[in-house]
């Protein structure tokens, strides 16, 4: 083989090399299996709309059953599978709670598959 044509192969290489997209890191199962428990504690539709409401203030349970016109204890149900898996937190105030979400990592989720969603119409 030529140095010319040489060259032209390895450069050519390099070229299919630098496009190339480093590998995702590896997480760990335990992480993985985090992240599948999120993902299914957020795969209700009365809880995606729960996220949506604390996203913009917290709210009581009350101010949540008026919001989505779900019953309460069906609210309190919800919340519960919510709390259990570190998406919202309460906090007492008086004779109620007041629930709010942990993060926003947790809301961008939400908002991300719902807009997903409204574009695939």
């Amino acid at each position: 083989m030529s140095i010319v044509a040489e060259q032209s192969e390895q450069s050519e290489q390099s070229e299919h090399e630098a496009g190339r997209a480093a590998p995702a890191p590896v997480r760990t199962p335990r992480t993985l299996e985090a992240a599948g428990d999120l993902l299914r504690a957020l795969a209700a539709p009365v809880r995606i709309a729960i996220v949506l409401q604390l996203r913009e203030s917290p709210r009581c349970v009350h101010d949540l059953v008026d919001a989505l016109g779900v019953t309460q204890p069906l609210i309190s149900q919800h919340l519960r599978v919510l709390k259990s898996a570190s998406v919202v937190h309460g906090e007492r105030h008086g004779r109620e709670v007041v629930y709010s979400l942990v993060d926003d990592h947790l809301a961008h989720i939400v908002v991300d598959a719902v807009a997903h969603a409204e574009e695939g119409r």
